[in-house]
């Protein structure tokens, strides 16, 4: 049910940024005095689904729900109309515009978008308003990804200032490294000293290959363990031919009997079978999956937390004598300890036991925490935001929103943020598995605002690519050959086609995976 309340909400979305876009092209289009054919909703190669006829222009709905267009008279497109464009120029044709006229034109869909976005985000802080929560109201400090400590950071610490610029929130600090190029961290720690941190530039790079995206992060006291495993203890092969249970999954059942804790995990269970039945949650969805029983059995036999005695419920008190009290310091000790033995005192049933791990080469045991408040929760604070309050905001956020997608494309280009990329999977998976019309319309406007970006990219057969021929002709005072526009078409939507491809199959590979 899940999927396909996602599937829905990302449809919808889709729909009213893709009509919307068009309308931005179609608008000044007619403005102009340019005729325009067609107006559809979706792709629609041999037959549509609606379409009716008004006045020059015919609108309707296609069936392949990829984007949507609107077919102007006179203009190299898709189409690739060669007998029309091979008659004489036509008043009321694209190519019979003046220069300026034309990016307009072409401009428009993306121009809308970015307008559509910071819209929407106007009025979700006028109807909702926000929830934040400041750094300087943490008690606790921030949890710090364990690889961040060769920087010198350490759990416990509290991010004051970046840049010179005073830290609001927790979620900017994550941003201003990776994003936003802010190096110079001036870092309050645990014992109340001061401390400034300088990274050296192009450390995000360094951060993104090494997992440690989410650098920093609220802290949870709950040390009690909860079997939703991370991702290293589920990759049974390298081959990536085998279906394999997601990254951080809860296996509920196996074979139809109920999972309570890792030990019901009994290969005496399915050494019969050749294919294993489990049933598993990952965030809100529940999957089926299959697997071969030797690949399960694979599983039980590497599983840290497993061989080690470890159960669903244990309470962490101490880890090489060290005293636990965040989970993020589990994390840590585990980090610190790849492919050694370590030694945990656990509260189980009231009484005190001791048990001895080995890491794996990740540096993880393979549990998590049972889901809890951080305690800082305590100090999040409501705004509500006056209708002219809101503009002010919505803009922020939207301007905010395009600068920090910009800034994360520079990860595409290395090995890990290409095979990073995802397609319709990637942006459904955005969405939450039950209806909520505050998360839909934010990731909505999310959605607008990328689409205006990627509409404007230069790459032919997109609105971008049309305009940089455009601004040729009005610097040179020179059209392009038509022969040349046709040919660079036809390589953009070559270009296009495999970038799509490329995006859903990644979904697909990672569906399969895990």
């Amino acid at each position: 049910m899940e999927f396909w309340i996602k599937a829905a909400q990302l449809l919808l979305a889709l729909s009213i940024l893709v009509f919307l876009h068009e309308l931005g092209h179609f608008i000044p289009a007619r403005i102009f005095k340019t005729r325009v054919e067609k107006f559809y909703l979706f792709f629609n190669p041999w037959f549509s689904v609606v379409k009716k006829k008004i006045g020059e222009t015919e609108w309707g709905i296609g069936w392949i729900p990829l984007g949507g267009y609107v077919k102007i008279s006179g203009m190299v497109d898709e189409s690739m109309d060669k007998e029309q464009l091979a008659k004489p120029a036509q008043p009321w044709e694209f190519r019979s515009k003046p220069a300026w006229q034309r990016l307009i034109i072409m401009l428009g869909g993306v121009t809308v978008n970015i307008i559509v976005g910071i819209v929407i985000y106007i009025f979700v802080v006028f109807a909702w308003g926000e929830t934040e929560l400041h750094t300087k109201d943490l008690e606790n400090g921030l949890a710090v990804h364990p690889y961040m400590q060769k920087y010198g950071f350490e759990s416990g610490d509290n991010v004051l200032k970046m840049n010179g610029e005073p830290v609001v929130r927790p979620s900017d600090i994550n941003a201003g490294i990776l994003i936003r190029d802010q190096y110079d961290l001036t870092v309050k720690h645990a014992d109340g000293s001061t401390e400034v941190i300088k990274l050296n530039d192009g450390v995000e790079y360094d951060i993104f290959k090494n997992g440690a995206m989410s650098a920093f992060g609220l802290r949870y006291k709950s040390t009690e363990v909860n079997y939703t495993t991370l991702a290293s203890d589920f990759h049974y092969s390298s081959s990536g031919s085998d279906n394999k249970i997601p990254a951080q999954s809860e296996v509920l059942a196996i074979n139809g009997q109920d999972v309570n804790e890792i030990h019901d995990f009994k290969a005496d269970n399915f050494t019969s079978k050749k294919t294993v039945k489990l049933k598993v949650r990952q965030g809100t969805d529940t999957l089926s999956i299959d697997l071969p029983s030797k690949k399960m059995k694979s599983f039980l036999y590497s599983a840290p937390a497993l061989s080690a005695g470890i159960k669903k419920g244990d309470i962490v008190h101490s880890i090489d004598g060290t005293p636990i009290t965040y989970f993020d310091e589990i994390l840590t000790a585990c980090y610190n300890n790849k492919g050694k033995k370590i030694q945990m005192t656990v509260m189980r049933d009231s009484s005190i036991v001791d048990i001895t791990a080995r890491v794996n080469k990740q540096g993880t045991l393979g549990f998590g925490m049972i889901t809890v408040e951080s305690e800082d929760n305590k100090h999040k604070r409501d705004i509500t935001y006056s209708f002219g309050e809101s503009i002010g905001r919505g803009f922020s956020m939207g301007m905010q929103t395009l600068g920090d997608y910009v800034g994360q494309l520079k990860f595409l280009f290395t090995k890990k943020g290409a095979s990073s990329i995802g397609g319709f999977g990637a942006i459904g998976s955005l969405f939450p598995g039950t209806w909520n019309w505050q998360v839909f319309w934010l990731n909505t406007a999310l959605i607008s605002i990328i689409l205006a970006f990627m509409n404007v990219l230069p790459i032919p057969a997109l609105d971008g690519g049309h305009v940089v021929f455009l601004l040729y002709e009005m610097i040179t005072g020179k059209e392009a050959p038509q022969k040349v526009l046709e040919v660079a078409q036809m390589i953009g939507f070559f270009i296009l086609i495999a970038l799509l491809l490329y995006a859903n199959g990644n979904d697909i590979y990672r569906a399969i995976t895990g």
